[in-house]
C-alpha cells in the first residue's frame, strides 16, 4: 500500500496571498483617487464619494488610509517613483549631463501625459493641506528638481552644458512641464509620447555648449567651398 504524500506545510503562502490581495485592493483605492482628485478637485472630493465610487464600505476605505489627505500624499509618492521608474537608467549611468537631462525631462513628461499619478504631481495643489501635509509633500516634489539640477550641474562639470543658472533652469522645466497637465488632450493631434519628445527637445535645446564665435566661423568657413578662379570667371562673363 502506497504511502500517502505528507502535504507541505507553507502557511506563508496563504499570507503572502492575502498581502497580495490587499496590495492590489490598496492600489485601486489610490488609482480611483488620483482619478476623482483631478476629475473633480481635491476639496470636492469626499472620503464618502470615494467609497461609493469603490463599491466598498467607509470603514473598509479607512482600513487602508486614515484620511484623505494620506491617500493625496501616496498619490504625489507613486508619481514621483513613476517619474524614477520610467528614466532610461542605461542612459543616466553612461551619459553625460546633458543626456540626463534630457532623460529625465521626457521620463517626467511622459508620466504627465499617460499616468494620472504623474498628472497628480503636476496638478494638484497642495495649499489645501495642512501644514505639516504640505511640507511632506513639498519634500516629495523637491526630488523632481533636485535630480534635475544636479544633473544640470554635471552637465556643466563636463561641459556638454553651457554655464548658467541650474536652479531657475530647472525650475523653468518643471513649470513648463507641469503645465502640460492644463492643456493635454488624448484626443488631441500629438500623442503623449510625441509630445514628450517634443517637449524634452525644446526644454534642453537652449542647455547645449555652444562653440565659441571665433569657432563658429571657423567650421564655417571650413565648410564653404572655396571660389575658384575659374568660378569668378564665369560670374564675371554673367
Amino acid at each position: 500500500m502506497k504511502e500517502a504524500p505528507k502535504r507541505a506545510h507553507e502557511p506563508w503562502k496563504a499570507f503572502q496571498a492575502r498581502q497580495r490581495n490587499q496590495d492590489i485592493k490598496r492600489d485601486a483605492v489610490l488609482q480611483t483617487a488620483a482619478h476623482m482628485f483631478l476629475e473633480q478637485g481635491y476639496r470636492r472630493t469626499s472620503m464618502s464619494e470615494l467609497a461609493r465610487r469603490l463599491q466598498i464600505t467607509k470603514p473598509a476605505l479607512y482600513y487602508y488610509f486614515h484620511n484623505k489627505e494620506q491617500i493625496l500624499v501616496e498619490c504625489y509618492r507613486a508619481g514621483i517613483t513613476l517619474i524614477e521608474t520610467l528614466l532610461d537608467k542605461a542612459l543616466v549611468s553612461r551619459g553625460t549631463g546633458l543626456t540626463k537631462v534630457k532623460a529625465y525631462i521626457e521620463a517626467y513628461a511622459k508620466s504627465v501625459v499617460l499616468y494620472d499619478f504623474g498628472r497628480c504631481v503636476a496638478m494638484l495643489d497642495e495649499n489645501e493641506l495642512s501644514p505639516e501635509t504640505r511640507r511632506e509633500v513639498r519634500a516629495l516634489k523637491r526630488r523632481i528638481d533636485a535630480s534635475i539640477r544636479g544633473y544640470i550641474e554635471e552637465g556643466i562639470a563636463d561641459k556638454s552644458i553651457a554655464p548658467c543658472d541650474a536652479k531657475l533652469a530647472s525650475f523653468a522645466m518643471s513649470g513648463a512641464i507641469n503645465w502640460i497637465g492644463t492643456w493635454y488632450k488624448p484626443s488631441g493631434p500629438l500623442s503623449g509620447v510625441e509630445i514628450a519628445g517634443h517637449f524634452t527637445h525644446l526644454l534642453t535645446e537652449g542647455l547645449h555648449a555652444r562653440t565659441s564665435t571665433t569657432s563658429r566661423h571657423r567650421v564655417i568657413a571650413r565648410a564653404t567651398p572655396r571660389k575658384t578662379s575659374a568660378t569668378k570667371a564665369g560670374k564675371a562673363s554673367r
